[in-house]
Protein backbone atom coordinates (compact mmCIF):
# COMPACT_ATOMS: atom_id res chain seq x y z
CA UNK A 1 0.00 0.00 0.00
CA UNK A 2 1.44 3.35 -1.05
CA UNK A 3 2.19 5.93 1.64
CA UNK A 4 1.69 9.64 1.06
CA UNK A 5 5.10 11.09 1.98
CA UNK A 6 3.74 14.59 2.58
CA UNK A 7 1.08 13.25 4.97
CA UNK A 8 3.67 11.14 6.81
CA UNK A 9 6.05 14.11 7.13
CA UNK A 10 3.22 16.32 8.36
CA UNK A 11 2.13 13.76 10.97
CA UNK A 12 5.72 13.32 12.18
CA UNK A 13 6.20 17.09 12.38
CA UNK A 14 2.99 17.55 14.36
CA UNK A 15 4.01 14.77 16.77
CA UNK A 16 7.44 16.37 17.25
CA UNK A 17 5.78 19.72 17.92
CA UNK A 18 3.51 18.18 20.57
CA UNK A 19 6.52 16.52 22.25
CA UNK A 20 8.44 19.82 22.29
CA UNK A 21 5.52 21.82 23.71
CA UNK A 22 4.80 19.09 26.28
CA UNK A 23 8.43 19.13 27.41
CA UNK A 24 8.34 22.91 27.74
CA UNK A 25 5.16 22.79 29.86
CA UNK A 26 6.54 20.00 32.10
CA UNK A 27 9.78 21.91 32.64
CA UNK A 28 7.74 25.02 33.39
CA UNK A 29 5.76 23.24 36.12
CA UNK A 30 8.94 21.87 37.71
CA UNK A 31 10.51 25.33 37.59
CA UNK A 32 7.48 26.91 39.27
CA UNK A 33 7.58 24.31 42.04
CA UNK A 34 11.28 24.95 42.67
CA UNK A 35 10.75 28.71 42.72
CA UNK A 36 7.91 28.26 45.19
CA UNK A 37 10.26 26.27 47.44
CA UNK A 38 12.90 29.01 47.16
CA UNK A 39 10.43 31.77 47.98
CA UNK A 40 9.27 29.93 51.11
CA UNK A 41 12.85 29.60 52.42
CA UNK A 42 15.80 31.81 53.32
CA UNK A 43 19.24 32.11 51.67
CA UNK A 44 21.33 29.08 52.63
CA UNK A 45 18.33 26.84 53.42
CA UNK A 46 18.41 23.33 51.88
CA UNK A 47 16.14 22.15 49.06
CA UNK A 48 14.76 18.56 49.09
CA UNK A 49 16.86 15.92 47.33
CA UNK A 50 16.43 15.10 43.64
CA UNK A 51 14.90 11.74 44.53
CA UNK A 52 12.30 13.39 46.78
CA UNK A 53 11.47 16.09 44.22
CA UNK A 54 11.12 13.55 41.38
CA UNK A 55 8.72 11.48 43.51
CA UNK A 56 6.68 14.52 44.58
CA UNK A 57 6.39 15.90 41.05
CA UNK A 58 6.19 12.63 39.13
CA UNK A 59 8.97 13.59 36.71
CA UNK A 60 12.22 11.98 35.60
CA UNK A 61 15.68 12.90 36.86
CA UNK A 62 16.68 14.53 33.51
CA UNK A 63 13.58 16.76 33.56
CA UNK A 64 14.23 17.83 37.14
CA UNK A 65 17.94 18.40 36.55
CA UNK A 66 17.21 20.57 33.50
CA UNK A 67 15.09 22.89 35.66
CA UNK A 68 17.65 22.84 38.49
CA UNK A 69 20.49 23.60 36.05
CA UNK A 70 18.59 26.64 34.81
CA UNK A 71 18.04 27.98 38.33
CA UNK A 72 21.66 27.31 39.30
CA UNK A 73 22.85 29.22 36.22
CA UNK A 74 20.47 32.07 37.09
CA UNK A 75 21.86 32.25 40.64
CA UNK A 76 18.64 31.11 42.35
CA UNK A 77 19.99 27.76 43.63
CA UNK A 78 23.46 26.61 44.66
CA UNK A 79 24.78 23.04 44.36
CA UNK A 80 27.33 21.85 46.90
CA UNK A 81 29.04 18.58 46.06
CA UNK A 82 28.16 15.87 48.56
CA UNK A 83 25.74 18.11 50.45
CA UNK A 84 22.86 18.89 48.07
CA UNK A 85 21.06 22.00 46.85
CA UNK A 86 20.57 25.25 48.73
CA UNK A 87 18.83 28.58 48.26
CA UNK A 88 21.40 31.00 46.81
CA UNK A 89 22.40 34.25 48.57
CA UNK A 90 20.18 37.22 47.81
CA UNK A 91 20.91 39.19 44.65
CA UNK A 92 21.66 42.91 44.53
CA UNK A 93 18.68 44.62 42.88
CA UNK A 94 18.79 47.97 41.07
CA UNK A 95 15.82 49.89 39.71
CA UNK A 96 16.11 51.05 36.13
CA UNK A 97 14.45 54.35 36.95
CA UNK A 98 12.85 56.19 39.85
CA UNK A 99 9.15 55.29 40.26
CA UNK A 100 8.41 59.03 40.13
CA UNK A 101 9.47 59.18 36.48
CA UNK A 102 8.10 57.64 33.31
CA UNK A 103 9.53 54.56 31.61
CA UNK A 104 8.94 54.37 27.88
CA UNK A 105 9.32 50.98 26.20
CA UNK A 106 9.10 51.33 22.38
CA UNK A 107 8.46 48.30 20.23
CA UNK A 108 11.41 46.11 19.35
CA UNK A 109 12.67 46.02 15.79
CA UNK A 110 11.52 43.48 13.22
CA UNK A 111 8.21 41.90 12.22
CA UNK A 112 6.95 39.96 15.27
CA UNK A 113 4.56 37.01 15.12
CA UNK A 114 3.54 34.17 17.45
CA UNK A 115 3.12 30.41 17.29
CA UNK A 116 1.10 28.70 20.00
CA UNK A 117 2.85 25.93 21.95
CA UNK A 118 0.30 25.43 24.74
CA UNK A 119 -3.14 26.86 25.51
CA UNK A 120 -5.07 25.53 28.50
CA UNK A 121 -6.97 26.48 31.65
CA UNK A 122 -5.39 25.33 34.91
CA UNK A 123 -5.40 26.16 38.61
CA UNK A 124 -3.21 29.12 39.54
CA UNK A 125 -1.21 27.31 42.22
CA UNK A 126 0.39 29.00 45.19
CA UNK A 127 3.11 31.00 43.43
CA UNK A 128 1.17 32.39 40.45
CA UNK A 129 -1.94 32.82 42.61
CA UNK A 130 0.05 35.00 45.00
CA UNK A 131 1.29 37.18 42.15
CA UNK A 132 -2.21 37.59 40.68
CA UNK A 133 -3.86 37.88 44.13
CA UNK A 134 -5.90 34.76 43.52
CA UNK A 135 -6.66 31.61 45.46
CA UNK A 136 -4.35 28.73 44.47
CA UNK A 137 -7.49 26.91 43.26
CA UNK A 138 -8.62 29.83 41.05
CA UNK A 139 -8.62 29.28 37.29
CA UNK A 140 -6.06 30.93 35.04
CA UNK A 141 -5.39 30.72 31.33
CA UNK A 142 -1.89 29.37 30.74
CA UNK A 143 -0.37 30.11 27.36
CA UNK A 144 3.06 29.21 26.00
CA UNK A 145 3.93 31.10 22.82
CA UNK A 146 6.94 30.97 20.55
CA UNK A 147 7.67 34.54 19.48
CA UNK A 148 9.25 34.93 16.06
CA UNK A 149 10.94 37.90 14.38
CA UNK A 150 10.91 37.89 10.59
CA UNK A 151 10.08 34.17 10.86
CA UNK A 152 13.02 33.25 13.15
CA UNK A 153 12.50 31.99 16.74
CA UNK A 154 13.28 34.76 19.22
CA UNK A 155 11.62 34.02 22.56
CA UNK A 156 9.39 31.62 24.51
CA UNK A 157 6.67 33.36 26.49
CA UNK A 158 4.77 31.81 29.38
CA UNK A 159 1.59 33.81 30.04
CA UNK A 160 -0.65 33.41 33.09
CA UNK A 161 -3.88 35.42 32.74
CA UNK A 162 -6.84 35.54 35.12
CA UNK A 163 -9.48 33.32 33.50
CA UNK A 164 -12.38 35.40 34.82
CA UNK A 165 -11.15 38.41 32.82
CA UNK A 166 -10.87 36.69 29.43
CA UNK A 167 -13.88 34.44 28.80
CA UNK A 168 -13.74 33.12 25.26
CA UNK A 169 -10.11 34.09 24.72
CA UNK A 170 -9.27 32.67 21.30
CA UNK A 171 -6.21 31.15 19.70
CA UNK A 172 -6.36 33.81 16.99
CA UNK A 173 -6.02 36.60 19.57
CA UNK A 174 -2.88 34.93 20.90
CA UNK A 175 -1.27 34.41 17.50
CA UNK A 176 -1.91 37.75 15.80
CA UNK A 177 -1.70 41.40 16.70
CA UNK A 178 -1.01 42.97 20.07
CA UNK A 179 -2.33 40.99 23.06
CA UNK A 180 -3.05 44.10 25.15
CA UNK A 181 -5.00 45.57 22.24
CA UNK A 182 -7.11 42.40 22.09
CA UNK A 183 -7.64 42.52 25.86
CA UNK A 184 -8.86 46.09 25.58
CA UNK A 185 -11.09 45.67 22.52
CA UNK A 186 -12.54 42.19 23.15
CA UNK A 187 -12.45 41.76 26.94
CA UNK A 188 -12.66 45.36 28.25
CA UNK A 189 -9.38 44.88 30.14
CA UNK A 190 -7.32 48.08 30.16
CA UNK A 191 -3.73 47.53 31.26
CA UNK A 192 -1.95 50.48 32.78
CA UNK A 193 1.44 49.56 34.21
CA UNK A 194 3.83 46.67 34.66
CA UNK A 195 6.72 45.75 36.91
CA UNK A 196 9.41 43.98 34.91
CA UNK A 197 12.71 42.34 35.82
CA UNK A 198 15.47 41.18 33.47
CA UNK A 199 18.31 38.82 34.31
CA UNK A 200 20.72 36.50 32.47
CA UNK A 201 20.18 32.75 32.27
CA UNK A 202 20.78 29.81 29.90
CA UNK A 203 18.39 27.66 27.86
CA UNK A 204 17.57 24.05 28.70
CA UNK A 205 17.58 21.24 26.14
CA UNK A 206 13.81 21.50 25.54
CA UNK A 207 13.98 25.30 25.19
CA UNK A 208 17.01 25.01 22.89
CA UNK A 209 15.04 22.77 20.53
CA UNK A 210 12.19 25.27 20.34
CA UNK A 211 14.48 28.31 19.90
CA UNK A 212 16.82 26.50 17.48
CA UNK A 213 19.96 27.24 19.55
CA UNK A 214 22.53 24.99 21.30
CA UNK A 215 21.71 23.77 24.80
CA UNK A 216 22.96 26.08 27.58
CA UNK A 217 23.09 29.05 25.19
CA UNK A 218 22.89 32.44 26.97
CA UNK A 219 19.45 34.00 27.26
CA UNK A 220 17.59 36.84 28.96
CA UNK A 221 14.88 35.93 31.46
CA UNK A 222 12.21 38.64 31.51
CA UNK A 223 9.47 38.54 34.17
CA UNK A 224 6.53 40.95 34.10
CA UNK A 225 3.49 41.53 36.30
CA UNK A 226 0.88 43.68 34.55
CA UNK A 227 -1.94 45.57 36.29
CA UNK A 228 -5.06 47.30 34.97
CA UNK A 229 -6.26 50.85 35.58
CA UNK A 230 -7.68 49.87 38.99
CA UNK A 231 -4.36 48.35 40.11
CA UNK A 232 -5.64 44.77 39.82
CA UNK A 233 -3.04 42.23 38.59
CA UNK A 234 -4.13 40.96 35.18
CA UNK A 235 -1.23 38.93 33.83
CA UNK A 236 2.03 37.36 34.99
CA UNK A 237 4.51 36.54 32.24
CA UNK A 238 8.00 35.19 32.13
CA UNK A 239 9.81 35.03 28.84
CA UNK A 240 13.08 33.60 27.63
CA UNK A 241 14.82 35.67 24.93
CA UNK A 242 17.74 34.45 22.85
CA UNK A 243 20.91 36.07 24.16
CA UNK A 244 22.60 35.95 20.76
CA UNK A 245 19.85 37.89 19.00
CA UNK A 246 18.26 40.18 21.56
CA UNK A 247 19.56 42.95 23.79
CA UNK A 248 18.11 45.74 25.92
CA UNK A 249 19.18 49.33 25.19
CA UNK A 250 18.66 52.18 27.67
CA UNK A 251 18.81 55.89 26.78
CA UNK A 252 19.60 58.31 29.63
CA UNK A 253 18.90 62.06 29.51
CA UNK A 254 20.05 64.68 32.01
CA UNK A 255 17.44 67.26 32.98
CA UNK A 256 17.62 70.57 34.84
CA UNK A 257 18.51 70.34 38.52
CA UNK A 258 15.43 72.40 39.48
CA UNK A 259 13.10 69.56 38.45
CA UNK A 260 15.02 66.75 40.11
CA UNK A 261 13.45 64.75 42.94
CA UNK A 262 15.33 63.78 46.06
CA UNK A 263 17.97 61.19 45.09
CA UNK A 264 17.26 57.57 45.95
CA UNK A 265 19.79 55.28 47.64
CA UNK A 266 22.09 53.40 45.28
CA UNK A 267 22.78 54.35 41.68
CA UNK A 268 21.52 53.88 38.14
CA UNK A 269 22.72 50.64 36.47
CA UNK A 270 25.96 51.23 34.58
CA UNK A 271 26.64 54.64 36.18
CA UNK A 272 29.24 54.85 38.98
CA UNK A 273 27.97 56.29 42.28
CA UNK A 274 28.47 60.05 42.53
CA UNK A 275 28.39 60.81 38.79
CA UNK A 276 25.03 62.55 39.17
CA UNK A 277 25.64 63.99 42.65
CA UNK A 278 24.43 67.41 41.46
CA UNK A 279 20.88 66.01 41.56
CA UNK A 280 20.02 66.50 37.92
CA UNK A 281 17.10 64.41 36.66
CA UNK A 282 17.90 61.10 34.97
CA UNK A 283 15.22 60.22 32.41
CA UNK A 284 15.43 56.75 30.89
CA UNK A 285 13.80 54.92 28.00
CA UNK A 286 14.34 51.26 27.19
CA UNK A 287 13.79 49.33 23.98
CA UNK A 288 14.36 45.85 22.67
CA UNK A 289 16.96 45.59 19.96
CA UNK A 290 16.94 42.51 17.71
CA UNK A 291 20.38 41.61 16.36
CA UNK A 292 20.90 40.34 12.83
CA UNK A 293 21.87 36.65 12.69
Amino acid sequence: MATNTNDADGTAGAAAGRRSSGAVLKRERVRDHLLQLVESRHPGDPIPSERTLCADLGVSRPTLRAAVDELVAAGVLVREHGRGMFVAPEKITQELISPAQGLEVPRAAGAWSSRLLEFTTIQAGARVGRKLRLSPAAQIVYVARLRLVDGSPMAIEHLHIRADLVPGLSVRELESGDLYEHLREHHDVHVREAIQTIEPTVVTRAEAEVLDVPELSPALLVERLTSDTSGRPVEYVHSLYRGDRYRIVSRLTLGPATTAPEPLPGHHPGIPPGDFAHRDTVASSTRGDVQAP
